[in-house]
């Protein structure tokens, strides 16, 4: 199928099937289902995943179906007509959500807050885009800010010689996400007001995987190590995208891992043969889960699951963490781009959730959690 660059990763495939998802819960925990060509059930168990982990403690079957965070819908606005890429955090004692706004220009990058991670109040443009500034004069989206690295955590910030510690991906060009991003770093002492670095990966720079361009980078520090995960694609149209590794003691000189990509896109037909994108990675006991979606060539987009007993070494879970929703739900087109956080002995699981058709479908965040509503 060809596609053009501005309906190909915000629309994605214009697939010939059609989710499989029943009602607000997920494949795996109420019912029978069977990914697209890999004859793996995802049906109820709680039992033991890849090398004994706990699948139980990693799922949040039930959805929440309804946005808790859309576009505001006034002219003007950084996130005027949608909001997407959600990453969530705790800090002096409050919730809050980093997200990227869309106003049909480009990307930027605000904070909403909450007391109970439902109800969100905006707060504030954090990273705005520099018109002076080639390389963010269009974008600059910050994915991630150093979080303690619990699952089981209410994802308190971890400071850097005193001062917090975000990275952010742009585009060079107007529009949804055009041409080959960078990825950088930005530091700040307040969490509004921030300052980014020059880039610390570029495309060019890397392997073919990557070569098209780089997406979210997740960031998080193991012992006296910085690690930097994120999503690539290949040159070309259409691409496919993985998920790979920068490493780093310094903050300064990062290397890329010889294992990338990590999440390499499955076989066709399943849940991520297009896309294996949007990592997001937490220390559950003494291994690692490493959350992420999928595309697949049915047109559906999907939160999957990654599990490991080092930060370089994953095993698919085979089966569908969130999973996009019956037609007329918010997500019945996308389910996908997941962070979560852990409260009151739940884990709550954001996603961007998209539902109706390109070019008029409608893009927002959305929550599923470990227990019923």
């Amino acid at each position: 199928m060809t596609e053009s660059f501005s309906d190909g990763r915000r629309a994605f495939l214009i697939g010939a099937g059609a989710s499989a998802a029943g009602a607000l819960l997920l494949p795996g925990c109420a019912a029978s289902s069977v990914g697209p060509s890999t004859g793996l059930s995802t049906g109820a168990s709680s039992g033991a995943g890849p090398a004994g982990t706990a699948l139980a403690d990693l799922r949040t079957p039930y959805k929440y179906g309804k946005f808790v965070l859309s576009g505001s819908g006034v002219p003007g606005t950084f996130d005027e007509k949608a909001v997407d890429c959600p990453f969530l955090f705790s800090a002096n004692g409050r919730f809050y959500m980093s997200y990227v706004g869309f106003d049909g220009v480009g990307y930027q990058t605000g904070l909403a807050e909450s007391n109970d991670l439902v109800n969100w109040t905006r707060t504030a443009l954090i990273l705005p885009r520099d018109p002076n500034d080639p390389v963010t004069r269009y974008n600059i989206a910050m994915a991630s800010i150093l979080r303690e690295n619990a699952l089981e955590s209410p994802g308190r910030l971890i400071k850097v010689n005193g001062r917090y510690l975000g990275a952010w991906h742009a585009y060079p060009s107007p529009g949804y996400e055009e041409g080959p991003a960078v990825i950088g770093l930005a530091w700040s002492d307040d969490l509004i007001n921030w300052e980014r670095t020059e880039p610390i990966l570029r495309a060019e720079d890397g392997a073919e995987w990557e070569r098209g361009g780089l997406y979210k980078a997740y960031l998080i520090r193991e012992g006296d190590t910085y690690y930097l995960f994120y999503n690539a694609k290949t040159t070309g149209r259409p691409w496919t995208e993985q998920t790979g590794l920068a490493t780093s003691t310094d903050l300064k000189t990062w290397t890329r891992h010889p294992a990338s990509p990590l999440i390499r896109n499955g076989p066709p037909g399943s849940w991520d043969d297009r896309f294996a994108s949007d990592p997001a990675v937490y220390k559950h006991g003494d291994r690692w889960a490493m959350y992420y979606f999928g595309l697949s060539s049915d047109g559906k987009a999907r939160d999957l699951l990654a599990v490991g007993d080092t930060l370089t070494n994953f095993t698919k879970v085979p089966e569908v963490l969130i999973d996009a929703g019956p037609e007329g739900t918010v997500d019945d087109a996308y389910a996908h781009k997941p962070s979560l956080i852990h409260n009151d002995g739940m884990l709550y699981h954001y996603y961007c959730a998209v539902y109706g058709d390109y070019p008029n479908d409608v893009r927002g965040i959305s929550v599923a959690r470990s227990h019923p509503w």
